[in-house]
């Protein structure tokens, strides 16, 4: 009989499962991990060297391009922080229209990382399912921001306009039947508002279809049950956050523990796991995918009926609308030195936090009275997850190394930065 070896083997970094640029370095006794050491740092990019070299207003772009997944949940953190030290209020639209859009990027995020998941794990189809809700989600961003991806939406004081009336249509072409074309426009006939809430009256029956593939499923639960298994004492003192915390059955969640925006008035909750393995996690997952359901609903009802400003009256850090731009020379010069010199936050430090599909995003700001952050530091809750990388693989089989990975939902721009 062949006698087994122990060696050492990369895992990445151009590896498909490895959801970006892992290096993992694994130590094996034949088929089983007895030792798992990641290495970091191929994404990074400076975001935060970066942001203390420009004004504030205009690093808030950077700030989608960390977890690429979660664009506008990366925002809020960043905008939060501006607004403790500027000390604004923001208006109650702008409050609702964040908290809806932040829901909307948990679904994004979530289908993303349960269409990977699958995918890794050998689940062809739950990709094609997910990525067919992610077209609408992503519509919607497009039309507030204009773009599919990297919004820049948020801005601080508000968010940068107000919910268009008229949803994007689908035209006509050579490439899709007149058929086709209606199918696809039959929720576009009125507002964005109309738009989302369709989507939230149809989406917990999309839910169920990729609980009917997957929950049941033996090959699912034989890849998932009893693998990556963490205690609720480990997951704290680890620093997990989010869902691999709630997986492990801490109900730890920053929209109820220290309510920002809206959601104190809001009713939802928060889904926690009995065994804190990847099952768990993957049930805690698709639960909330049903709770964003719920608040985005409970969102667009307060949002037709309460008209009003979604952005602070002070072009010191706002601009001034574009048709008083055109005409009133003060505002005309409100406008050039917002864009070009920014404004001047007062000294001072400030750490901003909000729930992030992956757990706790935060950013911490200190300003010395410039026009630019003195020092920015972002806190990303994948980066503590990735730590516990070789307790939660050691004694594993290689296939599970797999799981595990998929299981944190890790994007490595926000981890590298």
């Amino acid at each position: 009989m062949a006698e087994i070896q122990n060696f050492t083997m990369n895992f990445g970094p151009q590896h498909p499962a490895a959801h970006g640029v892992l290096r993992l370095v694994l130590e094996m006794d034949g088929e089983v991990i007895t030792k798992a050491d990641p290495h970091v740092g191929l994404l990074h990019r400076g975001t935060e060297k970066l942001a203390e070299s420009k004004p504030y207003n205009q690093s808030i772009g950077y700030m989608d391009r960390l977890d690429y997944v979660s664009m506008m949940c990366n925002e809020h953190g960043y905008v939060l922080a501006i607004e403790k030290l500027l000390n604004i209020d923001v208006p109650l639209r702008a409050q609702y229209i964040r908290v809806m859009f932040d829901e909307i990027t948990r679904i994004l995020n979530h289908l993303m990382w349960l269409g990977a998941h699958g995918l890794d794990i050998g689940a062809m189809t739950m990709f094609l399912y997910c990525f067919r809700e992610r077209e609408d989600l992503m519509d919607c961003y497009e039309a507030v921001s204009g773009t599919r991806m990297h919004a820049t939406y948020y801005r601080p004081g508000g968010v940068y306009r107000d919910l268009p009336e008229q949803m994007p249509r689908h035209e006509y072409s050579k490439f899709r039947s007149r058929k086709d074309v209606d199918r696809l426009n039959e929720n576009r006939e009125g507002s964005l508002l109309d738009f989302i809430d369709a989507f939230a009256d149809a989406f917990p029956g999309r839910v169920d279809e990729y609980e009917t593939l997957l929950t049941d499923n033996r090959i699912w639960k034989q890849r998932t049950v009893n693998i990556g298994v963490v205690t609720p004492e480990r997951a704290k003192a680890l620093g997990f956050t989010g869902p691999m915390l709630r997986g492990s059955g801490v109900a730890w969640d920053l929209r109820k523990k220290q309510p920002y925006e809206v959601y104190a008035k809001l009713d939802f909750g928060i889904p926690v796991g009995t065994n804190g393995d990847c099952y768990d996690r993957y049930l805690v997952r698709v639960e909330e995918l049903r709770q964003s359901a719920k608040i985005i609903k409970q969102c667009v009802a307060w949002l037709r009926e309460n008209p009003g400003p979604v952005m602070v009256d002070d072009h010191k850090i706002t601009p001034p609308e574009r048709v008083e731009m055109k005409g009133d020379m003060e505002s005309l010069i409100h406008h050039f030195k917002l864009f070009t010199e920014g404004y001047c936050v007062p000294e001072g430090e400030s750490y901003a936090a909000v729930e992030h599909p992956k757990g706790e995003f935060g950013v911490y700001l200190v300003s010395d009275g410039a026009n630019k952050p003195f020092r920015v530091k972002i806190r990303a809750p994948g980066f503590s997850h990735m730590a516990a990388m070789d307790e939660m693989v050691r004694g594993h089989m290689l296939a599970d190394v797999v799981a595990v990975i998929g299981t944190m939902d890790v994007v490595f721009g926000e981890i590298d930065r």
